[in-house]
């Protein structure tokens, strides 16, 4: 019996299942193009850093699609050792300038100074507006308030899991944990997929303010396909997980029993509101009057308890000229200056140079941050002095007083496998935390060739299937010093560490220039190298080899000032460094008689 007579026989269901088959496994066996389909590449959308990647600060991130462009946050890092004179700095705008009519606004993730300290001065070249969280836009106010940019510039708060509209783009902000409240994530809902950024972000189950990390979006995002993941990195070098905030709470309530008959002083970064809410509980459990000094510290705790972040009960807060009518062991001080700045208010109190407060053995300091990278020297010289003023100071090595507001590696690790990301940009950090969480991401399963690790300025484009560095747009940072920003460059900053290692030397000389004779000087003034007092023989000899070598310059040499100008440098020079090795700067001056 052949197949066709077989199949007369089946019933009528069998028929039917038969047939129904064969379409199932031509579809099973489909050609590859249609694979080719379903990555079929989009939109680009490029990705250009212009902040936060091989150092601390100064985030910012541009996100641009077709003609629409967006930044997320704009943040300022403060100098370098081998930046004397400078007051921050703030990432380089020119790229956005450049691009000004792309631009449809300003996204921030969190009110932290290394992500919205740079907004003023780039509102100041170019008013967009400006979205974020309640929390962070009041304390964006304050800032555009200093600046005389109030009412200017257009403030839109977006609640968590609310999408803001960018053009072609769509920007989801997503609750995280931090040590600063109403901080966000986003997830930027692009042509060519989904990118999700963390922002700067922590695991914690028992948040002060009650709001735990949004883990349910990003998994849902997960599951739905995430394009890439741009992930922070500050805590990717250490194991296991952020503790809570709660943990120095507990911390503070053993110390203020420990602080009986005592003052409490308690320096602390000023956005920590969580912390300062801890230290308002117990001084209210302790019976103590809170004092708060430093002027960041004032306006972000006026802005919190004005949002209603920060719940304090009447008449906690006392007024700094109200100190001296309580006794000591019914007062905390609230200060800013745990990093050792030397302006802040604790370096002040350390150094006796304080106006307001004096330190003494009845004192109990409490130092509740952990030392940013350089900042170790400060933070000790003023741990030493509070010392020697005879009072107690607890820091972080000797107790849990202060945790990191960041994930830890199995956050991080956390992270990515929520969001199961096609490709991993690891952002917020030095080369070495870049580096180190990119090695987690391979761990948890992402391919090395998939992960890029970006410098400032690269522009990293993404249709949907390819994600690479293409191209570099001007990127590094901008000065602020005063007033000034931008005009302090790399040539000031030379002659600044020029003048700070060895010292200046001026060269005055008077010159008849209708006879090329000289009627005055040269006389040497000296600044930083040497006290002329005591180096006299020095000086003489260098007056001597100037009058030779002004001696030795022919007419037409005189008429060329720039030329003289030269040769005395270059004779004064040689002569000092044969006898000192030092390179003071040399300024000659020649004024015509």
């Amino acid at each position: 019996m052949n197949e066709k007579e077989n199949q007369k026989k089946l019933p009528a269901v069998y028929k039917r299942k038969y047939v129904r088959r064969k379409p199932e496994q031509q579809e099973i066996s489909a050609p590859e193009p249609k694979k080719e389909k379903r990555e079929s590449r989009k939109t680009p959308v490029k990705i250009i850093p212009l902040g936060g990647l091989n150092e601390i600060g100064k985030n910012m991130t541009v996100f641009e699609c077709s003609n629409d462009m967006f930044i997320l946050d704009c943040g300022l890092a403060f100098p370098d050792a081998d930046m004397p004179g400078v007051d921050i700095v703030i990432p380089d705008f020119t790229y956005v300038e450049r691009n000004r009519d792309k631009l449809r606004g300003i996204v921030l993730t969190h009110g932290h100074e290394d992500h919205i300290g740079g907004l003023v001065y780039f509102l100041k070249k170019i008013n967009v507006p400006v979205y974020g969280t309640k929390l962070t836009l009041g304390l964006v106010d304050g800032k555009l308030k200093e600046h005389g940019l109030s009412g200017k510039v257009q403030l839109n708060v977006v609640l968590p899991r609310k999408t803001i509209k960018m053009g072609c783009m769509g920007v989801e902000l997503i609750k995280v944990n931090h040590s600063i409240p109403d901080s966000v994530g986003v997830a930027i809902h692009t042509p060519a997929g989904v990118i999700v950024h963390t922002g700067d972000f922590k695991v914690d189950f028992s948040p002060i303010d009650g709001g735990i990390i949004d883990l349910a979006r990003f998994g849902e995002l997960g599951s739905r396909g995430v394009l890439a993941l741009m992930s922070e990195s500050t805590n990717a070098e250490r194991p296991g997980y952020t503790q809570t905030e709660r943990k120095v709470g507990e911390s503070f309530e053993n110390l203020f029993k420990k602080a009986e008959g005592k003052r409490i002083i308690i320096a602390t970064f000023s956005s920590n509101i969580h912390r300062v809410q801890q230290i308002v509980n117990c001084a209210e459990k302790y019976g103590r009057k809170v004092a708060v000094f430093g002027r960041s510290m004032v306006n972000v705790i006026s802005t919190a308890i004005e949002l209603g972040y920060l719940k304090v009960p009447e008449g906690i807060i006392i007024d700094i000229e109200m100190m001296n009518l309580y006794k000591n062991e019914q007062i905390v001080l609230i200060t800013t200056g745990s990093q050792g700045e030397p302006m802040s208010a604790l370096t002040r109190m350390a150094m006796n140079d304080h106006k307001k407060v004096n330190i003494t053995p009845q004192d109990f300091i409490i130092i509740s941050a952990k030392p940013i990278p350089g900042n170790e020297k400060y933070v000790t010289k003023v741990v030493n002095e509070l010392m020697k003023s005879g009072a107690e100071v607890v820091y972080e090595a000797m107790y849990e007083v202060h945790v990191s507001g960041h994930a830890c590696q199995e956050e991080l690790k956390l992270m990515m496998a929520l969001t199961k990301p096609k490709f991993f940009i690891p952002v917020h950090g030095e080369y070495k935390h870049l580096q180190k969480h990119a090695d987690l991401a391979v761990d948890v399963g992402i391919p090395r060739e998939n992960i890029i690790i970006a410098e400032i300025g690269n522009v990293i484009e993404t249709d949907g299937v390819k994600m690479s560095v293409v191209s570099q747009v001007p990127a590094g940072r901008t000065l602020v010093d005063g007033l000034g920003v931008g005009d302090v460059g790399a040539i000031v900053l030379r002659d600044r560490k020029h003048l700070a290692q060895d010292g200046l030397i001026i060269i005055v000389v008077g010159i008849e220039k209708s006879t090329n004779e000289v009627v005055s000087g040269p006389d040497i003034i000296s600044r930083g190298f040497v006290y002329v007092r005591e180096s006299e023989e020095l000086m003489v000899d260098s007056r001597n080899i100037l009058i030779n070598t002004l001696n030795s310059c022919s007419a037409s040499e005189f008429k060329e000032w720039n030329t003289l100008k030269g040769k005395m440098r270059d004779a004064l020079s040689d002569y000092i460094y044969q006898k000192t090795k030092r390179s003071p700067m040399i300024l000659p001056i020649i004024m015509e008689v």
